[in-house]
């Protein structure tokens, strides 16, 4: 199938809607690490507030700063505000992903949207040193028509750069592009875009949603 035959393009989310939710993998890394979640979040939130954003992520899915200087600041506030010594964090990387587990289920959904016409993307907004680890869980090449990353493309969910890169990408006009993401204010962006989202809260819904719109986005042509 050519991307430009697709008549619906369906751009999946990465973490939380392809893995598990975050917050899940959150506390997993806090235990690891014998950090109190409260303590960690204070201190993210106090060096986030110096990239003049309240997205923990943006300062390094950009990237605004290396994921290596941006945790030794929060290993920095850790000691001083909450008097959490003997830690210093150096990645998220392999924290964030050891014993994760992919969500096949969704892999399915979005193969099956594939097989019926639909051009599947993912779109994410991807620290650089996750890179090779997400690449494990899935097979980008047997599972996407494309792949677009924050920190590749200069653009992060929910800008309205990121969607019509997107669109562009697909070959498809925005109302015909579905973006389906565990945040609501990323489903917000998309729709504010002119796409249809799907706010993911769980598997069995979101493919629900998903195969419900199917049938009226294909033609005839794209069903090859």
């Amino acid at each position: 199938m050519s991307r430009n035959s697709a008549s619906l393009a369906v751009w999946t989310d990465f973490g939380g809607v392809l893995t598990p939710p975050i917050a899940h993998t959150m506390a997993a890394f806090c235990a690891s690490q014998g950090i109190e979640p409260r303590a960690l979040q204070e201190a993210l939130g106090k060096v986030t507030a110096r990239y003049g954003t309240s997205d923990i992520m943006e300062p390094i899915d950009t990237p605004l700063v290396s994921e290596e200087e941006w945790l030794a600041q929060v290993s920095d506030v850790l000691a001083v505000d909450h008097g959490v010594t003997g830690v210093r964090l150096t990645t998220l990387a392999d924290a964030w992903f050891d014993g994760r587990e992919t969500n096949h289920a969704w892999v399915a959904a979005l193969r099956k949207a594939r097989s019926r016409g639909a051009f599947v993307g993912m779109l994410s907004n991807m620290v650089p040193t996750w890179d090779a680890h997400w690449r494990r869980m899935v097979d980008p090449g047997e599972l996407f028509d494309d792949v677009v990353l924050s920190f590749e493309v200069g653009h992060r969910k929910p800008s309205p750069g990121m969607f019509a890169l997107a669109a562009e990408r697909a070959g498809v006009p925005a109302e015909r592009c579905v973006l389906v993401d565990d945040l609501a204010h990323n489903c917000a962006g998309a729709e504010a875009a002119g796409w249809q989202a799907i706010h993911f809260t769980g598997t069995a819904e979101a493919a629900e949603r998903l195969d419900a719109l199917l049938p009226a986005a294909l033609s005839p042509d794209s069903r090859s």
